[in-house]
């Protein structure tokens, strides 16, 4: 079953009730094994961030591990992790929110992604809710046979899928879409790691039109890596030595003792 704390303890049902009712906050998806999450410290320097932006106000991340290590009981030791961040009290200080479900690894299956022009507002900020736009457009994509929703702007310029980053290989280097996007923890690992692996990074405009001209894409997000095989009708080849260093890098991350 799902586990949930509030501020550390178990919640009664008034303050559950507050707490689904207030979706005005911000948060944090990783995946625990043994107690242990890859890039603790990008997950506990976006939520730092993100309560300064939202909040106006700092964020204790001693106590936000601290009620995360509280909440991975034996039970919940792998786990798929979300933290948010919300203000309960109005006028008070933010609340932590740690949800707990059982953990998850996204398919390596290849991947359809349908092109829609639509960008998430504050789109650098994990929002509790997400946007509506972005989930209605990813669930128009999976309805129409697609896996997930390309999020473009009006001319064409590539931003994220409506649940991952989208990374495109052009045989030398990962190029990132500089259009606003969700800086996720799995794409902030791979740019770490990955020149040591000889995947190098950048950030650069991608248009639509463009997207032929690459030799792979792939998307990540909390749950991994999978690669990409069309956006709309332009196949896109399978690059199956891009995804296995892709796959060696993400899993040579580090993960970090909650």
């Amino acid at each position: 079953m799902p586990r949930i704390e509030i501020d550390g303890r178990t919640p009664d049902p008034d303050l559950l009730a507050t707490a689904l009712l207030n979706q005005y906050g911000h948060f944090t998806a990783m995946q625990v094994r043994g107690r242990r999450a890859r890039g603790l410290d990008l997950h506990l320097a976006r939520l730092s961030s993100a309560t300064a932006e939202v909040f106006g106000t700092g964020l204790d991340t001693d106590l936000v591990r601290r009620h995360l290590r509280g909440s991975l009981t034996e039970e919940y030791a792998d786990s798929a992790v979300r933290i948010q961040v919300l203000q309960l009290d109005p006028g008070g200080e933010p609340s932590i929110v740690v949800l707990l479900r059982p953990p998850v690894d996204m398919p390596r299956a290849s991947q359809r992604l349908r092109s829609v022009r639509h960008l998430r507002p504050l789109a650098h900020i994990k929002q509790v809710g997400g946007s509506f736009g972005q989930s209605y457009h990813g669930r128009a994509a999976r309805t129409a046979g697609f896996d997930d929703a390309l999020l473009t702007a009006d001319d064409g310029a590539v931003s994220e899928t409506s649940i991952a980053n989208i990374g495109f290989f052009d045989g030398s280097a990962i190029t990132w879409p500089d259009a606003p996007a969700l800086e996720g923890i799995t794409k902030q690992l791979l740019r770490r790691h990955g020149p040591a692996a000889g995947l190098a990074s950048k950030t650069g405009r991608v248009t639509l039109d463009e997207v032929p001209a690459y030799r792979a894409a792939f998307v990540a997000n909390s749950q991994g890596i999978a690669p990409v095989s069309a956006i709309d009708d332009i196949p896109l080849p399978v690059d199956d030595d891009l995804m296995a260093a892709l796959y060696d890098v993400y899993e040579s991350a580090p993960w970090d003792a909650i």
